[in-house]
């Protein structure tokens, strides 16, 4: 049994703000310990469970924050940027039994601890096929293409809430209370290491590939940003067309398409922000 782990920061505990998470700031090099700690857990817990390998994908800003020296010696860790599946490459070769998303948070948008979709800010909103959309959300629909089922989430009490639309029957672990974009109610890690394990444990149990959904397409997408010229930059890209003064939209035959379009339209809508007016 092999087991991937899409690996964020955002939801990983004790992280409120976003010093919490920018890679060079005291509060980052903290943290990355904390968020070490939560994967971790997840990759003994799944060893106990029965796993044979446990690959960690990084997915939080560089991907390069997680402490290797500090993980379980059995796992692997695939870090640094530009991978073709972002989040949660690696499901694509068709040896992953199943899939955990750990330390992730809500969408853009919406309540959860430092909320967004891809990008800390400029996006307001996501919708797939009218649905609005997480990274969970969008990710979910990615690896069911591959026969991948979603056996754990890691975050706020929030995003498990949100992940019991896209993955129902997958265990969930609440590491904080949402209390304000900025502010929750942490757990020690202590103890938050101890629930993942025993989730991530009992998790491995419904790490069993399935057919892949290869025909549950197409899928549109709807991106709002906070900013009219953002939404003006992006149609560069084919197949994106204005549907609003600050809404896009797309539409792909596959999730696998709908995500390399998503990677296209959030890096040029990222590189038309300028630093004071956005």
């Amino acid at each position: 049994m092999k087991i991937l782990i899409s690996a964020d920061m955002e939801g990983a505990t004790g992280v409120t703000w976003p010093a919490d998470v920018l890679p060079g700031t005291p509060q980052w090099e903290r943290c990355r310990a904390l968020f070490t700690s939560d994967v971790d857990a997840a990759v003994r817990g799944f060893y106990d469970g029965g796993a044979d390998e446990v690959l960690i994908n990084e997915a939080h800003w560089s991907m390069r924050n997680l402490l290797l020296e500090n993980l379980d010696e059995r796992a692997q860790m695939l870090t640094g940027r530009h991978k073709s599946l972002s989040m949660v490459e690696g499901v694509q070769h068709g040896d992953v039994d199943g899939i955990a998303f750990v330390g992730y948070h809500t969408g853009a948008g919406t309540e959860g601890v430092l909320a967004h979709t891809y990008l800390a800010n400029s996006i307001t909103g996501v919708w797939l096929n009218g649905v609005r959309a997480s990274e969970g959300v969008l990710n979910s629909a990615l690896v069911a293409e591959y026969g991948v089922p979603v056996v754990l989430v890691t975050g706020d009490d929030l995003t498990c809430e949100d992940a019991i639309g896209y993955a129902p029957e997958a265990l969930k672990v609440a590491v904080k209370d949402y209390v304000s974009r900025y502010a929750a109610v942490c757990r020690t890690p202590a103890r938050t290491a101890a629930d993942i394990h025993a989730a991530a444990k009992q998790a491995a149990a419904l790490a069993v590939r399935r057919e892949p959904a290869r025909d549950a397409g197409p899928y549109t997408v709807e991106l709002e940003f906070d900013a009219e010229h953002l939404a003006a930059a992006v149609t560069v890209v084919p197949g994106v067309t204005r549907t609003g003064e600050r809404r896009t939209a797309y539409t792909s035959p596959t999730m696998y398409e709908g995500i390399r379009t998503f990677k296209a339209v959030t890096t040029i809508a990222s590189a038309a922000v300028e630093e004071q007016y956005g």
